[in-house]
């Protein structure tokens, strides 16, 4: 954790900026870049009855940080993500709790 979840954004180009942002996001975040993990999802969008581009949305799912860490991870997926040409995108936060994950059937910190 984080996982950052892609939708609407080409693989090959977030796996282009990968290694910068994955490092930048460990510093904000003070961990290893080993805790990130960075998912293309492949979608199919639809709208009016045609098939469309899928409006690029990344997800962070993460365990939360506080306010100024976040903002500083908004600004630097946003950066890097609009680096590929994307003129826009949404990202959302999904905060995780420490006592509801678990690893390898076991509560996470016990």
């Amino acid at each position: 954790m984080p996982q950052l979840i892609f939708r609407g954004i080409p693989a090959e180009g977030i796996r282009a900026i990968s290694i910068p942002l994955v490092e930048e996001m460990a510093a904000i975040c003070q961990c290893g870049t080993d805790n990130f993990t960075l998912e293309c999802l492949h979608v199919t969008a639809i709208f009016d009855g045609k098939y469309t581009d899928s409006y690029p949305v990344i997800d962070v799912w993460w365990f939360e940080r506080g306010d100024d860490v976040r903002d500083k991870m908004a600004e630097t997926i946003d950066r890097h993500v609009r680096s590929l040409g994307i003129p826009d995108l949404e990202i959302s936060f999904r905060v995780g709790r420490e006592d509801n994950f678990y690893m390898n059937g076991r509560r996470y910190g016990s």
